[in-house]
């Protein structure tokens, strides 16, 4: 019988101490940062680096720029501005700036089958 309560006792005092550690956690403030990145500013796109991509987007092109929202278990696109193909960066990027909208870091410049993944200038 005394090591039924102890037991009984030990289970109790775990239960509480995860419900008050659950609910600590909960009430801790969420801090959002998202970076928006303007008319004039000047970005990274990301591609595969392909021939493909290469003869799809050229310099001086205006690319629509789309962001993928999921709400309620299914994928809005939006398209929220665009960007100017300014030059290579190396292999796999091109240097653009922002010509319209606000963009944020994963939002996706679009193009008929060639698509690039913003990213920031470092």
């Amino acid at each position: 019988m005394r090591k039924l309560s102890s037991i009984i006792a030990v289970l109790a005092i775990s239960v509480m101490a995860t419900a008050i550690t659950a609910h600590a956690i909960e009430q801790q403030p969420q801090i959002k940062s998202e970076v928006v990145i303007k008319v004039g500013k000047q970005v990274n796109l990301f591609h595969s680096g392909t021939a493909d991509v290469k003869k799809e987007i050229c310099l001086k092109d205006v690319i629509p720029v789309y962001r993928e929202l999921m709400a309620g278990g299914h994928t809005t696109v939006k398209e929220v501005g665009k960007v100017k193909v300014l030059d290579y960066e190396g292999e796999h990027y091109f240097k653009a700036e922002v010509v319209s909208g606000e963009i944020k870091v994963g939002d996706i410049a679009k193009k008929v089958t060639a698509s690039c993944l913003i990213q920031p200038r470092k």
